[in-house]
């Protein structure tokens, strides 16, 4: 599942291997260093698949973490305690890097690719869909995928998706995600709206005209009765909501 090619230190590349001018001696400290290095790597190996351990993830989704590959430019001091952390805002989701800090024996600082992959039951489209489709429930099917592989969320309840337009083409066994679609329009500019009043233990209600179109989540303004102007969000058919 980790599959770690090693490049922290060059100066093991097996090539050194079939230099007929290094002595038994030689051939001997070289294998005890390569060894020593191969095993401080495999431990931040181990720390890096530990970090992408907790990540949180949906109820019976499987975990994979591909650790990738140093820069071979790098030229780092031998070090005896790697420190593997994940820098500020970074999730391990997806392609992501995580930095190795050396904290015994040398003083730096390098970053290391990795993937993480997130595979649970998801909802997949079953067909060819080009862009501007409306999506049926017979398009839908569920199949495993990778969650992680883009950084939308997938939708995992299809009732939520049947009716919307996707935004772009799908191909057969692409997971749906929140991306592909096109946000719900709920009312056009001009249409008659009804504006709900939220407040602490009451609403209240009122009729008024639309002045921009009710895209779903976004911010609507509707001229009510008297002429004042009031902006909610668009919530379903002809309807926003004022919070107080």
């Amino acid at each position: 599942m980790l599959p770690v090619e090693k490049s922290v230190h060059p100066s093991c590349d097996r090539r050194l291997w079939r230099r007929p001018a290094l002595s038994a001696l030689a051939l001997c400290a070289l294998a005890g260093a390569c060894a020593a290095q191969s095993a401080v790597e495999d431990s931040w190996s181990r720390e890096v698949q530990q970090l992408a351990s907790q990540t949180a993830l949906p109820e019976g989704a499987r975990l994979e973490v591909e650790v990738g590959v140093l820069d071979p430019r790098l030229k780092l001091a031998p070090c005896a305690r790697i420190t593997p952390y994940l820098p500020a805002g970074t999730r391990l989701w997806g392609r992501a890097r995580v930095g190795l800090r050396c904290d015994e024996g040398a003083r730096w600082n390098v970053f290391v690719p990795v993937t993480v992959r997130v595979f649970a039951t998801t909802w997949t489209v079953n067909q060819s869909l080009p862009a501007g489709s409306v999506l049926h429930a017979s398009h839908l099917q569920p199949a495993q995928a990778d969650l992680a592989a883009e950084p939308s969320p997938v939708l995992r309840d299809p009732p939520s998706a049947v009716g919307r337009t996707l935004a772009r083409a799908m191909r057969p066994g692409q997971p749906l995600r929140e991306a592909d679609l096109k946000l719900r329009q709920w009312f056009a500019a001009g249409d008659t709206v009804r504006v709900i009043t939220l407040g602490a233990g009451f609403s209240i209600s009122a009729d008024g005209q639309a002045l921009n179109a009710g895209i779903d989540g976004q911010t609507a303004k509707v001229r009510i009765d008297g002429g004042r102007v009031v902006s909610g969000r668009a919530t379903a058919e002809h309807r926003i909501e004022v919070a107080l």
